[in-house]
């Protein structure tokens, strides 16, 4: 990212938008050197000065482990990949939730640093079940690990969502095709985009700007999996 801005504000651009708020100091003083106006994506912040579009990730992952543990669900693991900051933000509210209930075990959490794929939601899902058989649901970072994860099941002899619950985040296309059909978190990542665009928009034409921090929230998308 870097890089990237280095080499894009050498071209004098009017206006920036980036992903998320966690970058390193010499990101952030290119950023605030450059005098350009910014907004920031997918999570939101009230620090005086930044301007920010997105939701609450730790909220939203608290909000699903929730449901998992009302369903009756004790064993809820959580299985991630690509570990960028927001999918580590979930990883928080997930354990928070269990926290609070008495039930949060840290050896149900499998990280893996690679790009989320069918393939690795597959890969995670047996190495769970192998490792903790006992494993009652799963909250996967991500929509398509959790659909590679209801596509093994069969091929695992795994019943969802009676022996094993599944749920994902981000309500991705065909998640609600699956069958069962995926148990998410609805992302407004389209409204978040266009208000994203608007706040900037307004920054770079000097107009006042009401709300430098813009929660557009989430929506609990309960579906057959869990």
């Amino acid at each position: 990212e870097e890089q990237l801005l280095r080499e894009q504000l050498q071209h004098r651009p009017a206006g920036l938008l980036v992903t998320g708020l966690d970058r390193n100091e010499a990101t952030r003083e290119l950023i605030a050197r450059s005098g350009v106006p910014c907004v920031h994506l997918m999570e939101t912040s009230a620090s005086p000065g930044v301007y920010s579009v997105g939701l609450s990730q730790a909220a939203a992952a608290r909000a699903l482990t929730k449901h998992l543990i009302s369903t009756g669900r004790r064993r809820i693991a959580f299985a991630a990949a690509q570990l960028d900051p927001r999918t580590l933000q979930r990883a928080e509210g997930y354990r928070r939730s269990l926290r609070a209930t008495g039930r949060y075990d840290p050896s149900l959490e499998l990280l893996r640093p690679e790009a989320s794929s069918l393939r690795v939601g597959g890969e995670l899902f047996a190495q769970l079940l192998r490792a903790h058989p006992d494993v009652d649901a799963v909250f996967f970072c991500n929509d398509d690990l959790a659909q590679g994860a209801l596509l093994a099941a069969p091929r695992l002899g795994v019943a969802v969502p009676d022996r094993v619950a599944i749920a994902g985040f981000n309500d991705l296309a065909g998640s609600e095709q699956m069958l069962p059909a995926l148990t998410t978190v609805r992302t407004p990542r389209s409204s978040i985009g266009e208000a994203s665009a608007r706040m900037l928009l307004s920054l770079m034409r000097g107009e006042p700007v009401t709300r430098n921090c813009v929660d557009l929230g989430f929506e609990l998308t309960v579906r057959s999996s869990t």
